[in-house]
């Protein structure tokens, strides 16, 4: 529990959230969320759980517990503004994080900048809207709404809305393509099969 306070901190921040709104939604006090950021106050049940309702995260990763899968330890980095929150060892095969971008302080660029790699990316996005730029092209991604590319394309990415933006993203080697789980048709309907996208 002694990483809690930096990493409640942490999450509200990418939330984009002050004190007092996330007191306001939890029904804890101001005085006493700031305690527990700054370590000087010992959690308890009651506060854990309606901060992980509040962050959308199991009481696990909240705590950072390690009663759950051994090989998956997620630590929340937050880079450029931006959290990234780990969901898959890094042992070979697609990565999988959790990004979270916070609420537009400013008005927003006409376009994020751009870079490219080596790798392929699938993106999933769990809430808000989310700008990528692509090459030429603007897609505007909302909840439930998915993308693949190339990463060495040219991108960027960017909160299109007013609030914080979440998403899970999967990257993989350059050539790897997913496969997705599919009905076959005919004789075989009902048994199942992998076939790659199209």
């Amino acid at each position: 529990m002694s990483g809690l306070g930096p990493r409640l901190r942490a999450l509200r921040q990418a939330r984009g959230l002050t004190l007092s709104r996330l007191g306001a939604v939890t029904g804890i006090s101001v005085s006493t969320l700031s305690r527990l950021e700054s370590g000087r106050r010992e959690p308890t049940l009651r506060h854990l759980l309606p901060l992980a309702r509040a962050y959308r995260v199991s009481l696990d990763d909240l705590a950072g517990s390690r009663t759950g899968d051994p090989r998956v330890h997620p630590r929340p980095v937050v880079r450029h503004g931006q959290t990234w929150i780990p969901l898959t060892p890094h042992l070979g095969g697609p990565h999988a994080y959790k990004q979270i971008l916070p609420a537009p302080a400013a008005p927003r660029a006409a376009r994020p900048e751009q870079g490219s790699h080596e790798g392929y990316e699938w993106l999933y996005v769990l809430n808000g809207r989310l700008l990528l730029a692509l090459g030429d092209h603007d897609l505007v991604l909302s909840a439930g709404e998915a993308a693949e590319f190339d990463t060495r394309v040219p991108h960027g990415l960017a909160n299109a809305g007013d609030g914080p933006v979440e998403w899970i993203a999967l990257y993989g080697a350059q050539g790897e393509r997913p496969f997705v789980r599919v009905r076959p048709a005919g004789k075989h309907e009902g048994t199942g099969g992998l076939t790659p996208p199209r």
